[in-house]
């Protein structure tokens, strides 16, 4: 870590998760002076607490570019530190008619951009698992330029390739909010000094709202709770990553699974529940059966957390430090025994460890990867909805471009941040 804070850098950077970091190595890479602040440590929230998928199965048509670049940025990166990146494909599975008609569509629905994912039936699916299974698989969507890497090491291994480009990185360092000098940024406001910078890039996670509201801009965005669990070290044959439906595993570079399911996640009641419910109500419906509502402690947290605060003094960001939820551990034990039920060699594994995470989330899902019309020099990476650690190195890039003003690797329009109106 840097020690003392610079006067002035080229581009700030509010969050050192995987998209903030990111986009300082991309930066950085093409000459500009940057510093990441984060206000606690490096990936401490949902950046290190992710399933680790690497996958372009299941996206939005509009993701599908930044995860097909995503993909070839993950081995340009492994080239170079250790991510835990393997390039081992990725399965999603069906067991009857229905789920074999959902994988048509979507493949329609992706079909014009490159993907290399194909449509498996009958005995492809088997010899695809290599380990024998109870459940009678009749199809499956299959990638082979699908993977993973490890969500403790990614983060860290991408920092340590920006630091080497010359970024500064600071945690245990809240930015407390924008110097806005003629409605155009100046600079930031952190819990120890002012730093000037021309632009400044918001990656901020689940923390991203309360930040633009303090600032004058509106950010749809609420928080789900996600949990995952991991198994100790067990030797198989299944070194796939698979989504069972009621349960995903993958395997681990230290031989163990991480174990989990879509309907592992909890959406809290909060005060902005009720703000934001006209932009989230048609997707709770089409989510129902996945996500679970539950009204209880984190209402009051947050309706007495402050949403406007002065810069002079600590802010909602240095009184918690890192969101840490704790599992759901009904979900994922049950997500555990359907892995068990399904695949008989992971009867008798043990538990090492299950955790919780808030993920980021917007009304259609996507990203909002984006300039702020209304302050000039100020850009939102934010809203990744679960999905971002995938394709964390693609969505850096994008914003280092947007933020450089070039030419953009990928189309970016469906990830404006005007595309939600107050």
């Amino acid at each position: 870590m840097s020690s003392s804070l610079p006067q002035q850098v080229d581009v700030a950077i509010i969050g050192g998760g995987i998209i903030g970091i990111s986009t300082a190595w991309a930066l950085t890479k093409a000459g500009l002076r940057v510093a990441v602040f984060e206000k606690g440590v490096l990936a401490g929230e949902q950046s290190s607490r992710n399933w680790g998928w690497i996958r372009s199965i299941g996206r939005d048509p509009a993701e599908l570019p930044l995860a097909r670049r995503a993909n070839s940025l993950w081995r340009e990166i492994q080239q170079q530190v250790d991510v835990g990146y393997r390039q081992i494909g990725l399965a999603y599975l069906g067991e009857n008619a229905a789920d074999q008609a959902e994988h048509e569509a979507w493949l329609a629905s992706a079909r014009q951009h490159p993907t290399g994912v194909r449509l498996l039936t009958g005995e492809a699916v088997q010899k695809m698992l290599a380990e024998p299974s109870k459940r009678p698989w009749t199809s499956a969507l299959h990638s082979d330029e699908d993977g993973v890497a490890e969500p403790q090491l990614a983060t860290a291994g991408i920092a340590q390739l920006a630091r080497a480009a010359g970024c500064q990185i600071f945690e245990q360092c809240a930015v407390r909010g924008l110097d806005i000098v003629a409605g155009r940024v100046a600079g930031v406001v952190t819990e120890h000094g002012r730093v000037a910078a021309t632009r400044v890039v918001l990656a901020g996670g689940a923390w991203s709202r309360l930040m633009c509201g303090n600032t004058g801009v509106f950010l749809p965005q609420l928080k789900v709770h996600g949990s995952a669990l991991r198994t100790q070290a067990r030797p198989t044959q299944l070194d796939l990553p698979i989504n069972g439906k009621d349960f995903t595993c993958r395997p681990r570079a230290d031989g163990g699974y991480t174990v989990s399911k879509l309907s592992a996640s909890v959406a809290d009641v909060t005060p902005d529940s009720f703000r934001l419910l006209p932009l989230y109500l048609r997707a709770w419906m089409a989510q129902k059966q996945l996500l679970k509502i539950r009204f209880g402690r984190r209402f009051f947290q947050e309706l007495f957390t402050p949403t406007c605060f002065a810069l002079d003094k600590p802010t909602p960001f240095e009184k918690t430090r890192t969101l840490d939820p704790g599992p759901n551990p009904g979900s994922v034990h049950a997500a555990l025994r359907q892995l068990q039920k399904a695949f008989p060699i992971f009867e008798g594994v043990e538990v090492a460890q299950a955790w919780g995470g808030m993920m980021d989330v917007t009304p259609d899902a996507l990203p909002v990867i984006s300039a702020v019309d209304s302050i000039p020099g100020f850009f939102i990476g934010t809203g990744f909805s679960g999905h971002g650690f995938g394709i964390g190195p693609a969505a850096g890039e994008l914003l280092a471009e947007l933020v450089q003003g070039t030419a953009t690797t990928v189309e970016h329009h469906a990830f404006r941040l005007s595309r939600f109106r107050a």
